[in-house]
């Protein structure tokens, strides 16, 4: 059982990732939801490796990177609960606030 869960939001910000690289390439939406399952686990068994931004957000949530995507995920939370994923050219701060 992984060490993690997703909030409705990052569920679907998840789906919609790979169904965008899917659209170019479905090896690359593989290979990419490889790498995301691998960093969740990451970030499961070590929660304090992401940092805080607030610069973007006054929320207890800390970042990730992935690709030109931000995991934001609740460290404290037992599992540790993926918020959101987001892209690089989304307005992060008007989304988390």
């Amino acid at each position: 059982m992984p060490g993690y869960i997703f909030s409705n939001e990052a569920e679907v910000d998840f789906d919609s990732i790979l169904e965008y690289i899917a659209a170019d390439s479905v090896q690359s939406a593989i290979d990419a939801h490889a790498r995301f399952l691998e960093v969740f686990q990451l970030l499961a068994e070590n929660p304090e490796v992401g940092h805080y931004r607030e610069d973007l957000t006054s929320r207890a949530v800390r970042f990730f990177p992935v690709y030109s995507y931000m995991i934001v995920y609740v460290s404290g939370s037992k599992p540790v609960e993926i918020a959101r994923i987001l892209g690089a050219a989304q307005d992060v701060e008007s989304i988390l606030n």
